[in-house]
C-alpha cells in the first residue's frame, strides 16, 4: 500500500499495512529550536516525508508575534502574547445584535480566516499531483462553526442566544453555513479523499454546551456541512480540542469518519470503551504529558494507547502537537517510537 491507500484503508477499517502517525509543530517551537530542529526532522524521512532543508523560515510566526493585534477577515480583533500560540479576542464583530445587519463575512472561496486563498487552479493542481504520487489529499482545514459564532458574538453572549433562542441566532447560524458551504463546495469539485473542520467544543473537564443544546442549535448545521461531503465521497475529519464525548455520537450521526479527541481531557479508558472500532480515531497524544516527561514515559504513552486502540482492522492514526517548552530529546522519542509503527 501506498500512504493514501493505508490512510482510506485505516479509516474504512479495511486493514492497513501500519498506523499512520504525524507529528506537527507550532511556529514558536522552531523559532526556539531552529536548525538543530531542522537536523532532527532530516533525520525521520519516514515521519516527515517530502522535507525539505531550508523550507522552513524560523522567525516566520505568520500572524501570531507576540504583542501584536491582528484582525481576522471576518472582523474579528485578535492580540497575540505569545509567539506563534493563538491569543485572545479583543473584538467581537457582532457583540451587538444591532450590527448584524450590516455585518458581511469574507469570500469565502477567495479568502480563509487569515488572508487570500491560493488561486483554485493551483489548488486543483496541488490535489492531482498528490493523489497521482499516493498521497492523501485534504480539504481546506478550519471550516469552523461553533467557534465562529463564539467568535463573533463573544462565548457569554452565545451561551446567553442558545437559551435565549432569539430569530438573530438562526440568522447568524445560517450566514456562517453558507459561508462555509461556498469554500467546501470547491473543495468537493475538485475532489479530495477527507474534508478537515475544525471546532473545539470542550474544556477540560466537559463540553461547553450540553447535549440538548448541540442536538437543538448545533448539530443540524454540522449536518449541512458534512452530509454533502459524504455524499461526494469524501471522508469527514473533525478536530475538536477538550472533553467531547456526550456529542461524539451526534458528531457520528452527521456524518464524521475521524474524530480526534485529546487523551488527556477524555481519557484513554473512555475512548476505548466509547468510541472504539465505531470511528477512525485520529488520537491527539498528552500535549500537557510532552514538555515534562521523560522520553521513556513518552514511549511508555504512545505504547499503550496503541495497545490498547490499535486493531488489525484500522481505525487507528496517532497525532503529536509539538508545542513550546517541548525538549529535542522528547521529540525525538517520539519520533522513533512512530517510526516503529510505520514503514521505512
Amino acid at each position: 500500500m501506498n500512504d493514501r491507500e493505508n490512510y482510506l484503508a485505516t479509516i474504512e477499517f479495511r486493514g492497513p499495512e501500519w498506523i499512520p502517525c504525524s507529528i506537527g509543530f507550532l511556529p514558536g517551537v522552531w523559532k526556539d529550536y531552529r536548525g538543530d530542529l531542522e537536523e532532527l526532522v532530516l533525520r525521520h524521512p519516514s515521519i516527515f516525508k517530502g522535507f525539505e532543508e531550508g523550507s522552513v523560515n524560523f522567525d516566520d510566526m505568520g500572524h501570531w508575534n507576540s504583542g501584536e493585534y491582528f484582525t481576522d477577515t471576518w472582523g474579528v480583533v485578535w492580540y497575540h502574547a505569545i509567539d506563534g500560540i493563538y491569543g485572545t479576542i479583543m473584538k467581537h464583530p457582532i457583540d451587538e445584535w444591532s450590527k448584524l445587519a450590516t455585518y458581511r463575512p469574507p469570500e469565502s472561496t477567495l479568502f480563509t480566516e487569515d488572508g487570500p486563498r491560493e488561486d483554485w487552479s493551483i489548488v486543483r493542481r496541488n490535489v492531482e499531483s498528490a493523489r497521482k504520487a499516493g498521497v492523501i489529499t485534504w480539504g481546506e482545514g478550519r471550516n469552523r462553526y461553533f467557534e465562529r459564532l463564539n467568535f463573533l458574538r463573544g462565548f457569554e453572549n452565545l451561551m446567553t442566544d442558545f437559551i435565549r433562542n432569539p430569530p438573530e441566532l438562526h440568522q447568524l447560524i445560517d450566514l456562517v453555513i453558507s459561508t462555509n458551504l461556498r469554500v467546501i463546495g470547491k473543495w468537493l469539485e475538485i475532489g479530495v479523499d477527507i474534508m478537515s473542520f475544525q471546532d473545539d467544543l470542550g474544556t477540560q473537564v466537559s463540553c461547553m454546551v450540553s447535549p440538548r443544546v448541540f442536538r437543538r442549535h448545533l448539530k443540524p448545521g454540522y449536518e449541512r456541512m458534512f452530509r454533502p461531503c459524504r455524499e461526494a465521497g469524501s471522508h469527514v475529519a473533525f478536530h475538536s480540542d477538550g472533553h467531547i464525548l456526550e456529542v461524539v455520537g451526534d458528531l457520528i450521526e452527521t456524518g464524521v469518519t475521524v474524530i480526534n479527541p485529546q487523551i488527556r481531557a477524555n481519557t484513554l479508558e473512555v475512548i476505548v470503551r466509547t468510541l472504539k472500532g465505531k470511528i477512525c480515531i485520529n488520537l491527539d497524544l498528552d500535549r500537557q504529558l510532552l514538555p515534562f516527561a521523560k522520553p521513556e514515559d513518552i514511549r511508555k504513552h504512545i505504547d499503550e494507547a496503541v495497545s490498547r486502540l490499535g486493531s488489525k482492522d484500522g481505525g487507528l492514526k496517532l497525532s503529536a502537537e509539538v508545542g513550546p517548552y517541548v525538549s529535542l530529546k522528547n521529540i525525538e522519542a517520539i519520533c522513533k517510537t512512530f517510526e516503529e509503527l510505520h514503514p521505512p
